[in-house]
């Protein structure tokens, strides 16, 4: 279930933190959010897929380690970043 291309735009131009910013912290966790979010959906619906709630535990910790970098470089942008995706962080 990969985001389409126009959803992954449109995170992007919300979350870069500059005209060609494609890969900064905040974009990739904007993008592991929502993806998070679509396969949450996927495995209320299909509780015996135990292949993708795998995939769905490995995004978690690659969203938790980056969240955890962020936060170790500049806690400012950690904190918008979790109040504008609404995450617990």
């Amino acid at each position: 279930m990969p985001l389409n291309t126009e959803k992954k735009q449109e995170l992007i131009n919300s979350h870069q933190t500059h005209g060609t910013d494609t890969g900064s912290v905040e974009v990739q966790v904007a993008m592991l959010s929502e993806r998070i979010s679509q396969l949450t959906g996927h495995l209320q619906a299909n509780k015996h897929d135990f292949s993708s709630k795998q995939g769905l535990l490995k995004m978690l910790g690659r969203r938790k380690s980056l969240l955890s970098y962020l936060k170790s470089q500049s806690n400012e942008r950690y904190q918008t970043l979790i109040a504008k995706l609404g995450i617990r962080g």
